[in-house]
């Protein structure tokens, strides 16, 4: 909740809880492949016996992965068709779901704790990727509209592709090009558009050597030989995914100084930080920017620990009036 002065609140005024899914997340215990083979009977050929005894895949083999997503998508969300060519970053979907499903938490804090579902609410996905998930899972479950931007313009192709497998997806995702590289908003964002969220999964690291590195660390903690692979991801990632100059700090910083040229025109800017060395930095630059409120939501899936920051150029009488505005009906 915001600060009873208005100011911006920081992690440190937040309680500390133990992250987990999210309670509205459909993937709380562990996967039905029963279920899933009933939609999507190629798995089979990926589903293997896991120490336990129970089935799973090979999360190293980044075929396994492409088909465990496509049938998640089928089963949980209606999604018809969805494929990607070899190398493109394929998401763990619990985690994605969590980001957007924390996002409609957002919104609700600004309609009395409702939670704002269907074409009314247009979020922004900067960098939405030949995988298109957020809009994918967004529209199943929230009924939201969503415009994604991407530099890569074959991204944009099998994304497109994508959504034309499903019926009125395309109705209800925009995709644009984002023409000028190290841009985030600018060049995409109109002066009559109007986002009630933006959410961003940021290039982590610094360089493609840096990239590398945390290849053959992923492979080693999976207890693979990254020389028998060479550094290749099992949930893929090319160049504009993976790395940017400066990284994940560079990155986040330069679109929160974007995002205040625009302030007025969304309700709710956000992007995930995998790092939480960077948190101290985006907090101070939101305060440098004149953020008129800041949240920081913490996210997990099995060991692995992460959180977004959100922040809004609006106060709350300006928040009230958007609520009316946009969602009355």
């Amino acid at each position: 909740m915001p600060a009873p002065n208005g100011r911006t609140r920081t992690a440190s005024s937040r309680p500390a809880v133990a992250p987990a899914l999210h309670p509205r997340n459909r993937y709380q215990g562990r996967y039905d492949f029963a279920r899933l083979l009933t939609v999507s009977p190629e798995l089979s050929g990926f589903v293997v016996a896991a120490a336990s005894g129970r089935q799973s895949i090979d999360f190293s083999d980044p075929r396994a992965v492409r088909a465990l997503n496509r049938a998640l998508l089928m089963a949980d969300y209606g999604i018809r068709r969805w494929d990607l060519p070899d190398g493109y970053l394929c998401p763990p979907i619990p985690g994605r779901a969590d980001y957007l499903h924390a996002l409609a938490d957002l919104l609700a804090e600004d309609h009395a704790g409702g939670i704002v579902r269907g074409p009314g609410v247009t979020v922004l996905d900067v960098g939405v990727g030949a995988n298109a998930i957020y809009p994918l899972i967004g529209w199943a479950e929230y009924g939201w509209c969503f415009v994604g931007t991407d530099v890569d313009t074959q991204a944009i192709g099998v994304a497109r592709a994508n959504l034309a497998g499903t019926p009125g997806l395309s109705d209800a995702v925009e995709l644009r090009v984002q023409p000028e590289r190290g841009k985030i908003f600018a060049g995409v964002v109109g002066e009559h558009d109007r986002f009630d969220l933006t959410l961003c999964n940021p290039p982590f690291h610094a360089s493609a050597e840096d990239a590398a590195r945390g290849s053959r660390r992923k492979w080693r903690n999976l207890g693979k030989s990254d020389s028998a692979r060479g550094t290749t991801l099992n949930f893929g990632g090319r160049a504009n995914e993976l790395w940017c100059t400066g990284g994940e700090a560079s990155f986040v910083r330069r679109m929160i100084d974007e995002s205040r040229v625009i302030g007025a025109q969304v309700l709710w800017f956000s992007s995930l930080i995998s790092s939480a060395e960077n948190l101290p930095a985006v907090h101070h630059r939101l305060r440098t920017v004149g953020a008129k409120a800041v949240r920081e939501v913490p996210m997990a899936q099995g060991s692995k620990r992460s959180r977004f920051a959100a922040w809004t150029f609006l106060d709350p009488e300006q928040r009230a009036a958007w609520r009316t505005a946009r969602w009355a009906g």
